[in-house]
């Protein structure tokens, strides 16, 4: 593999924005750009919500608003992110070369790159019916608050799947009720699915964290990460089991998710070896538990 630049991340891949100039880098970098699973696995959410309630069919183009939607608000939260944890990305091996954390991008200047990114997701916004755009609005104050949870509780990766999930109210607000069960059981199965692949995440750094005194539940699990894993995995399966039997009114809905679970079950397995490169590894794999999922949704939603 080609090596890449001394100031990307270690979790960061090499793509065209290596090309660019070292200053254009930096905020590429900030917004995660060298980093495009986050963006995956909060778009994959919107789909997932949006198909379940059967608007692919009624409202194709809402798949490339929420794309762009997911690409922009990724990136707005984590520059938000950089600027409250930069004191904390300074003392952890794998985050100390982000752009704030290492004085490379100042704080005005990336409260500038946030709002730009903000005035993308505004545009987003206005594409939505009002419903879906008060769901969305709605947001922002978990969004805000996320980063602040490592220092208040163990399971801030419980926070995180709160708003990386959001998505899936507002892309079954784009198009239905949103009093309907099965929307509120997607989007806990979500929350527990997010528990599972950042505890994942969390492991790459799990003796820094330590260190700086950094909680999470991979340091919460300890030994048992793995169980842990496994646990939130089937938690999630079965609240997304129970969402798809009440919108096709039987179970065998639920085999659509048979794919999903034969995924999810090997990135278990695999999790014997918990090194940070096998880890992230298996965390950029649930790009696919995303397409996996909304896939499931799309094939119940257009029953």
């Amino acid at each position: 593999m080609d090596t890449l630049p001394p100031v990307a991340t270690p979790d960061a891949v090499k793509s065209w924005i290596d090309r660019l100039p070292a200053r254009a880098q930096d905020y590429a970098r900030l917004a995660r750009l060298d980093r495009p699973a986050g963006t995956w696995l909060l778009f994959w959410p919107c789909i997932a919500g949006l198909a379940l309630a059967g608007g692919l069919a009624r409202a194709p183009s809402l798949v490339l608003w929420f794309g762009l939607g997911s690409l922009a608000m990724r990136g707005a939260g984590c520059v938000w992110n950089d600027i409250v944890d930069r004191d904390l990305d300074a003392q952890v091996e794998r985050t100390r070369q982000r752009p704030v954390a290492a004085g490379r991008i100042s704080i005005k200047a990336a409260l500038g790159l946030a709002v730009a990114l903000s005035l993308i997701g505004l545009v987003v916004l206005l594409q939505l019916r009002p419903i879906a755009q008060i769901v969305a609005l709605s947001s922002l104050i978990p969004v805000a608050a996320y980063p602040f949870m490592k220092r208040l509780t163990w399971w801030p990766q419980a926070w995180l799947g709160l708003t990386f999930n959001w998505g899936a109210l507002v892309g079954w607000a784009a198009v239905a009720r949103v009093d309907a069960p099965a929307m509120w059981l997607l989007w806990a199965g979500g929350i527990a699915w997010t528990l599972g692949y950042d505890t994942i995440y969390a492991l790459q750094d799990i003796e820094d964290d330590a260190l700086a005194g950094i909680k999470s539940s991979a340091r919460a699990l300890g030994s048992r990460a793995r169980a842990g894993v496994a646990a939130f995995y089937g938690l999630a399966l079965l609240l997304w089991s129970a969402a798809l039997w009440l919108v096709a009114g039987q179970w065998l809905a639920v085999l659509a998710l048979a794919p999903l679970a034969i995924h999810l079950g090997w990135q278990v397995l695999q999790l014997a070896d918990a090194g940070p490169a096998n880890a992230l590894r298996l965390f950029r794999a649930n790009r696919v538990s995303g397409l996996l999922w909304a896939a499931a949704c799309a094939a119940v939603g257009m029953a």
